[in-house]
């Protein structure tokens, strides 16, 4: 089985927070299901899985469900034998967000307390936007996401430990060996191949054949594009239009979606325009949006331009099997013809997703375009991160430009590059891009007690 971070994030939910139900959101295909069988197969003694899209596309006994009895009638009936007492007996629901109305219903159902309850689903943003009473006091809502870089490294034999020391070297601000950087960028090179997607990894730990973890990629895929014609008859083509074109975005200099590409019509159409096809890909958690910025101060929430975005794939290894197929060359062997800027920014764009950072990217038509800004919230300030796949890491014009601006107060920026060592100049500091693992928003680390504040003594 493979090593996943959210199996604790699982087990700590169920155990420590029995009033309410748990919603996972994520893309179909990044192990949600599997895990939660896994889990709750461990701690309960019974188990129950309903996949509601499968009844949405068979019998469709779930369909017409508008109360805690009626549920209870359809769920004894398919499942009675394996129900018990509410402490010992989880109920998973899956693919909850084909019956949007059954969230609404999951806030009754808690109240009950009859059965533990667990859902899943891959478009929950969607679906809630759809429901028309979302039970937000009984539920907790938690995102998966494919596996992380760590967590590849873990499944090709990487130990914690020596994880754990090589962070201790990006905290300490100190390079690697050069034996150790050469096997991490082997291992990162890997991870450009194959992604994060379970099935991906367990078909490459298997056969250590690229041509079936392809076959993989290419399913997921196609399974990505059709699940697009299933949200809105009107609305379909465009989104599958909007999906299809992100590689070839990624392609050109200035990587955002450009609206004249998205469909061949006279009418003079706004960002707006598409608004909803935007978000359905990134509810369903196909793409990861990275909105820009034209003021970067702190937060950068309050300064977003809803007009400008960049759209990346939720996993680099779709996006390398969409641009260089069966041949392994050009990843592993960096060939100088390829330029790999595009593969790089989307790994990073994934690590930093996977780890909880909301992204931007700031563009300017006179200083140039930074790849990714975030906020520091240790230092209440903005860290720009540049990303460098070739030799010319230390050309960096627009990040200089953007540094040497006064005003937005920034004085620190980063480059992930392919190079060992670690090197601080003008405020850049220059450091291998798998390090772009060790960048966590590790909310308990910043949370802090406030204590109370006595009263003055003349009341």
């Amino acid at each position: 089985m493979l090593f996943r971070k959210f199996t604790k994030t699982l087990e700590e939910f169920l155990v420590s927070q029995p009033d309410k139900i748990l919603l996972i959101n994520g893309a179909r295909q990044v192990g949600k299901s599997y895990l939660v069988r896994y889990v709750c197969k461990k701690l309960f003694k019974n188990y129950v899985e309903i996949n509601l899209k499968e009844d949405q596309e068979g019998h469709r006994i779930f369909s017409t469900v508008g109360s805690t009895d009626d549920f209870y009638l359809q769920l004894g009936a398919i499942a009675g034998d394996k129900l018990g007492a509410s402490e010992d007996t989880i109920v998973f629901l899956d693919e909850i967000q084909s019956y949007p109305h059954l969230m609404t219903l999951l806030k009754f159902l808690n109240q009950e307390r009859r059965y533990r309850y667990i859902a899943s689903g891959s478009q929950l943003g969607v679906a809630l936007a759809q429901t028309p009473s979302v039970p937000m006091g009984s539920i907790a809502i938690k995102e998966m996401y494919p596996l992380d870089f760590e967590e590849f490294l873990l499944s090709q034999g990487c130990g914690q430990d020596t994880i754990d020391s090589i962070e201790q070297k990006f905290k300490a601000g100190e390079p690697l060996n050069e034996s150790l950087h050469a096997y991490m960028m082997h291992q990162f090179r890997l991870y450009l191949l194959v992604g994060g997607l379970p099935e991906a990894v367990k078909t490459f730990n298997e056969s250590r054949n690229i041509t079936r973890v392809r076959a993989v990629q290419k399913d997921i895929h196609e399974l990505y594009r059709i699940d697009a014609s299933q949200y809105d008859e009107k609305k379909k083509l465009v989104i599958r239009k909007v999906y299809d074109l992100i590689p070839s975005n990624m392609e050109n200099r200035k990587k955002r979606v450009v609206i004249s590409d998205i469909e061949q019509t006279k009418a003079h159409r706004q960002f707006s325009s598409y608004a909803q096809e935007f978000e359905y890909l990134t509810n369903s958690g196909v793409a990861i949006e990275v909105q820009a910025i034209s003021n970067p101060k702190f937060p950068l929430r309050e300064s977003e331009q809803k007009n400008l975005l960049k759209l990346y794939l939720n996993d680099v290894g779709l996006l390398t099997y969409l641009l260089y197929s069966n041949n392994i060359n050009a990843i592993l062997q960096d060939k100088k013809s390829i330029n790999l800027g595009s593969v790089y920014e989307t790994v990073v764009a994934q690590e930093l997703n996977a780890h909880g950072f909301k992204m931007n990217y700031y563009d300017n038509k006179s200083i140039g375009e930074v790849d990714f800004l975030i906020d520091d919230y240790r230092n209440l300030t903005v860290l720009p991160l540049e990303v460098k796949s070739g030799k010319d890491y230390e050309i960096h014009r627009a990040l200089d430009r953007f540094l040497s601006i006064k005003d937005y107060g920034i004085t620190d920026a980063v480059v992930l590059c392919n190079e060992r060592e670690i090197i601080r100049d003008r405020g850049i500091t220059y450091m291998p891009v798998y390090y772009c693992m060790f960048y966590k928003l590790d909310l308990a680390e910043t949370e802090t007690i406030i204590p109370p504040m006595p009263l003055p003594e003349s009341m």
